[in-house]
């Protein structure tokens, strides 16, 4: 917030004071709670202490993060600048603003930097500095960092959360100075290098990346997009001169497949139905849009929905899907989905030699039978869920393609929905019930469902 508070001071901007106020309360109240803790950590953290607390951390830096819009009077509905907060903090780039270029620019690169933030993970930021005051850090990370991903790292949590860290500046970096390059200026460049490693989709423009027109732009964003998409361990790597463990890593290729596959039926079909605008172009269009879909970025360049039902289909099974586990997308993940498939082979296998033992196996190693269930488990969650957000979202007046889109999108942290949420749309005219439902959906997506769902559980609370 006091970057944002410089850049608003610097650029001679109004919102300047409210940027200073929100700092200035925020730092009050973080001073008042370390204060009024205790310093006794001798007892470990235990799992459903590190349940809470991550989705408190949550949903409390939302709160003071929507402080900048509330008290400049660019947002002054509660809900509307909450929803525009979690939305950043999650990474999900769903947003109520129907004309971004009116915000000044310390409010549009504070909205950036809660993207930049919320795509490595708030908890994982915090472990950065948790050994400082103690406390189980490992907890807290494996309630954030859910899934099989963890297991790719073998020291200390905190020496985990340095690693991606410096990572994820390092690559910060290198975007900004490429698109500075470009016809982007400094502050569109920086502020679009967060968004996008970050795969949050957050523009300084309402019109996204059409705004400038430059195949320069949409290449870089697009390899970028999808290096935020890529697990950060296996980035860590590439940078340490270990491309072989990027090239082994079985979900990876599945990552690079699917990308490819998706460009060449897009394209293709692209260039049959009369709809194509040049080769180098289409191809371009197509895999820009494909890889800001699967890893969840939301950029475009172009409203793929007129393109037609059959587009849309695709970039809904895209969201669904999404990156790779590790990485700042959201989404089921494409391990998961490589899980579930390698196991639903295994039990056609079963069928015809009932007694072998057919272990599911990613990367040579054998994933525990305990692991494989929970997948199942969340597969199956996920998709309840959408169905119930469906009709939820359907009784509180949305239609059936807004409803189907939102859900989808919020869940999967994707940011782009159908309909008039479409593309270059907006959510500023759903009814506020519906925004404070796509808020704990878009929570409940980047905690992957069971560290939010679990609070709701009568025997969480049960001593």
């Amino acid at each position: 917030m006091m970057m944002a508070t410089l850049v608003s001071f610097y650029s001679h901007e109004m919102a300047g004071d409210a940027m200073l106020i929100s700092s200035a309360l925020t730092l009050f109240f973080g001073i008042f709670f370390r204060l009024a803790g205790t310093d006794d950590y001798e007892k470990p953290i235990s799992k459903r202490e590190s349940f809470l607390s991550v989705t408190l951390a949550s949903i409390v830096m939302s709160a003071f993060g929507m402080l900048p819009y509330y008290i400049s009077g660019y947002i002054p509905n509660v809900c509307d600048a909450y929803f525009e907060t979690i939305s950043g903090f999650t990474s999900t780039g769903s947003s109520i603003l129907s004309d971004i270029e009116a915000l000044p620019r310390g409010l549009l690169f504070w909205r950036s930097i809660t993207q930049w933030i919320g795509g490595i993970g708030i908890i994982v930021f915090a472990l950065t500095v948790l050994p400082m005051v103690g406390g189980n850090a490992s907890a807290l990370y494996d309630a954030e960092a859910t899934g099989i991903m963890r297991e790719r790292f073998r020291p200390r949590v905190s020496q985990i959360s340095k690693r991606l860290w410096t990572t994820y500046i390092v690559v910060t970096v290198i975007v900004i100075f490429l698109l500075w390059l470009g016809p982007m200026t400094l502050f569109d460049s920086v502020c679009h290098a967060l968004t996008t490693i970050s795969t949050g989709g957050f523009s300084t423009k309402q019109d996204s990346i059409a705004y400038w027109d430059s195949a320069y732009v949409e290449y870089v964003l697009t390899i970028f997009m999808f290096i935020g998409g890529t697990n950060f361990a296996l980035v860590f790597y590439l940078f340490k001169g270990m491309p072989q463990k990027l090239l082994k890593d079985e979900e990876f290729r599945w990552y690079v497949v699917i990308c490819i596959v998706m460009v060449v039926i897009i394209a293709t079909s692209l260039f049959t139905s009369g709809k194509s605008a040049g080769i180098e172009p289409t191809i371009r269009t197509s895999l820009f849009h494909v890889v800001s879909v699967i890893t969840t970025t939301g950029f475009t360049t172009t409203s793929y929905i007129s393109w037609g039902a059959f587009y849309v289909f695709l970039f809904c099974l895209l969201m669904l899907f999404c990156a790779s586990a590790g990485s700042t997308s959201g989404g089921i993940k494409i391990v998961r989905i490589i899980v579930l498939f390698k196991n639903a082979i295994n039990e056609f296998r079963r069928q015809v030699q009932p007694n072998a033992i057919l272990p599911v196996r990613l990367n040579g190693q054998v994933i525990p039978i305990d692991v494989v269930t929970k997948i199942l488990a969340f597969i199956f969650l996920y998709l309840g869920i959408l169905v119930v957000s469906f009709i939820v979202l359907s009784s509180m007046g949305m239609g059936f393609e807004e409803s189907i889109g939102a859900a989808i999108s919020c869940l999967g942290n994707t940011g782009s929905g159908l309909g008039v949420n479409g593309a270059n749309g907006h959510f500023a005219d759903i009814s506020e019930p519906a925004k404070w439902y796509l808020c704990f959906l878009m929570l409940t997506g980047r905690l992957e469902l069971f560290t939010v769902l679990s609070l709701f559980m009568p025997a969480f609370w049960r001593k």
